[in-house]
């Protein structure tokens, strides 16, 4: 299974040509209304987001006399209140070290942070709750893993790479390659920008020694069948990672049935705090990682003759760690766990929908990616304008979307892009931002057309 209870997919049709510099481009006068014909969700729908959106403070702000309409999730979420209210309730009664005192603050601490990891076993499905690892971040977990696996790793030895892959997901594997001589292979994309599984199979014949996945593109919002993809890779004895920075916050998780061997994310991508990331490993390769970072918290023994490591998840956790971003973290974790029903999933699903349709309509606009069941995310540029100017002018409405190369240059490159314009999706986006953000683009584009 790649995802479970996995939004509705995306029913728009189209019928432009895929290739991989131009995937669609909309053709409707310049002078249209947009399309909307697009049937969303019930009012009751509607009313479950007003709720969930009311827990969100940073939504409710002017921007230079315009309502904040945040289409910017992809790059971090906004944060509701009770994780703003977790780590506060932290640093203004219980602030201390954990692990390291006999003290009550020390002890509330630490139960409090040790929930968390307990909470996150459950949260991904793992068997076991030392296979929960807390980084700063997706790239630090894929950093450890990275440097971890370095002793496993020969010269010769082939590392296929999601051709889609942020940059977090290339650059270690990178790194390790010039430490043992591996050699970095990419796996292609498809003319719909999907993962090319044919391709994927040939490369698989090399034997590789790691494959390292994307659940979800940060760029295009292509969702990777992971759950079959780590099955190819395991039968040919691979070790696989999957980055589900952006799944996360969007699909219902199971480690155990995608299989792989790691699956990493942040905190910041699923609205909680950023500094913090997870890392989750299954146990018996875990425990064979080399620490990347060692000291203090997780050594059993030190003398000045020799260091004998802890165990885990201690052995991979050095140091004085970001407590109150764990502490907001859990409650990120039971935000979402209480907010993200099927029916949430499915009403973000009909808004990615939606905001498709109303780009293809407004004309002039270039749409990137596959558009059947990408999640969270919408790429696209305005005829030849550059992305940064179309941003600028977007902000400047009070709209807020990400342009570049979105940490994902060998993809842009692919689409013959220097960058692109990317509006992306949370759990509190509802009709009505869509609807400003295609108003503020209408003049934006009557400004530079």
């Amino acid at each position: 299974m790649t995802q479970a209870a996995s939004p509705t997919p995306n029913t728009v049709t189209h019928t432009a040509t895929n290739t991989m510099a131009d995937i669609e481009t909309s053709h409707a006068s310049a002078n249209a209304v947009p399309d909307t014909t697009v049937t969303l969700c019930s009012s009751e729908a509607e009313k479950q987001n007003a709720q969930i959106r009311s827990q969100f403070p940073a939504l409710h702000q002017m921007l230079d006399d315009y309502p904040l309409c945040y289409l910017d999730t992809a790059a971090t979420s906004q944060k509701p209140q009770m994780v703003l209210d977790a780590m506060a309730q932290f640093y203004a009664n219980d602030n201390a070290n954990v692990h390291r005192a006999a003290h009550q603050l020390s002890a509330r601490s630490t139960l409090s942070y040790e929930k968390v990891r307990d909470q996150l076993q459950q949260f991904l499905k793992a068997e076991r709750r030392e296979e929960i690892i807390f980084s700063h971040g997706t790239t630090e977990s894929i950093n450890l893993v990275a440097f971890g696996l370095t002793t496993h790793v020969s010269a010769g030895d082939v590392i296929l790479i999601d051709a889609a892959a942020h940059h977090a997901n290339i650059v270690p594997w990178q790194e390790l390659a010039k430490r043992t001589g591996a050699v970095i292979k990419p796996i292609p994309l498809d003319q719909a920008c999907r993962l090319d599984v044919s391709a994927y199979k040939t490369l698989l014949e090399l034997k590789p020694k790691i494959v390292a996945l994307c659940h979800v593109s940060n760029a295009l919002g292509t969702v990777n069948p992971v759950a079959q993809l780590v099955q190819l890779a395991k039968a040919q004895g691979a070790i696989t990672l999957v980055d589900g920075a952006q799944a996360v916050a969007h699909l219902t998780l199971d480690v155990t049935e995608i299989g792989c061997d790691f699956y990493v994310f942040s905190g910041h991508k699923m609205y909680g705090p950023t500094g913090i990331g997870v890392l989750y490993g299954r146990f018996d390769l875990l425990d064979t990682l080399a620490p990347l970072l060692t000291g203090g918290e997780m050594i059993k023994r030190v003398s000045f003759e020799a260091t004998e490591f802890g165990s885990l998840p201690n052995r991979l956790e050095a140091g004085t760690p970001p407590i109150a971003e764990v502490i907001g973290l859990g409650a990120a974790i039971t935000f979402l766990q209480a907010e993200l029903t099927p029916q949430v999933q499915a009403y973000e699903a009909e808004l990615v929908n939606y905001l498709q349709s109303q780009l293809r309509a407004l004309g002039e606009v270039h749409l990137y990616g596959a558009f059947d069941d990408n999640i969270g995310v919408v790429a696209f540029n305005l005829a030849d304008e550059h992305h940064q100017d179309v941003g600028i002018l977007l902000d400047q409405q009070g709209v807020a979307v990400r342009c570049g190369h979105h940490c994902a240059m060998p993809l842009m490159q692919s689409l013959n892009l220097k960058g692109c314009c990317r509006a992306s999706i949370g759990i509190y986006t509802n009709k009505h931002d869509i609807d400003r953000f295609i108003a503020a683009l209408v003049s934006v584009k009557d400004l530079l057309l």
